[in-house]
């Protein structure tokens, strides 16, 4: 695979899990996951719509590379899968916890203490 293809693919990647993490049910599916692996039908009783509208979410999940589906005999068994997330890290996270960063933050909180100041002083 070339450079090309292999950033196309990391991007398409990315997108699902984006989409994935957008929606709070399928976060707090994610939650649940980390505490121990479930069967659809346990994820579902945790939800108040339907055991369909739980697959969907957990197909979406899976699509992303978060979940991954364990079949034994007529259950699935979701564990999730950290490795998306750490990713997403590592791209967009990591890199702004540097040193200019911090910086930034210290400056956004000396103006907006002076701006305080300023109102207090009207």
């Amino acid at each position: 695979m070339n450079e090309k293809a292999r950033e196309r693919a990391c991007t398409e990647r990315d997108s699902w899990v984006w989409r994935a993490l957008g929606d709070p049910s399928r976060r707090r599916m994610l939650d649940l996951l980390r505490r121990r692996s479930r069967t659809t039908g346990s994820l579902a009783a945790e939800f108040d719509f339907t055991r369909f509208a739980v697959m969907k979410h957990l197909k979406i999940l899976e699509r992303a590379g978060l979940v991954v589906v364990e079949r034994r005999g007529r259950e699935r068994v979701n564990h999730l899968n950290p490795v998306p997330i750490q990713e997403i890290y590592r791209r967009w996270i990591r890199p702004f916890e540097a040193l200019p960063a911090d910086r930034l933050l210290r400056i956004r909180a000396a103006v907006e203490k002076s701006r305080e100041r300023q109102e207090s002083e009207r």
